[in-house]
């Protein structure tokens, strides 16, 4: 029997400027390393696109005005924190270290549209 109780997230919606998909694919797939899900057709016409990593859903909607989530945001849990730092390094990417938290390492950095990511690794 079930209550009607939160089971889980299915996915983290952010927003990017329109026409940016090709940017927003070399750096989810290509940096981060997740890989592109194609959308339904009836939401592929409005823009975006939608990534998967082992449980992580991130979809990036076109949102005109846009503006980046700087607050706000998806915390990825990694296995290999150093690795994935070394490799944002590789690419350029700003990391910023994470305030202490009991039982993680984490830091945090922007996609190219300026929205911030936590990456986590649980100790």
């Amino acid at each position: 029997m079930t209550d009607g109780s939160v089971i889980g997230i299915d996915h983290v919606q952010l927003a990017m400027p329109a026409g940016s998909e090709q940017q927003a694919r070399a750096f989810y797939v290509d940096v981060l390393g997740l890989v592109e899900v194609s959308k339904p057709a009836d939401l592929a016409v409005r823009g975006g696109c939608w990534f998967t990593g082992g449980a992580a859903h991130i979809h990036l909607g076109v949102e005109d005005p846009f503006s980046p989530a700087r607050k706000a945001h998806p915390a990825l849990l990694v296995d290999d924190l150093g690795q994935m730092v070394a490799r944002l390094e590789r690419r350029g990417v700003a990391i910023a270290a994470g305030k202490p938290l009991a039982g993680y390492e984490r830091c945090d950095i922007h996609d190219p549209f300026g929205n911030r990511i936590e990456l986590m690794q649980r100790l």
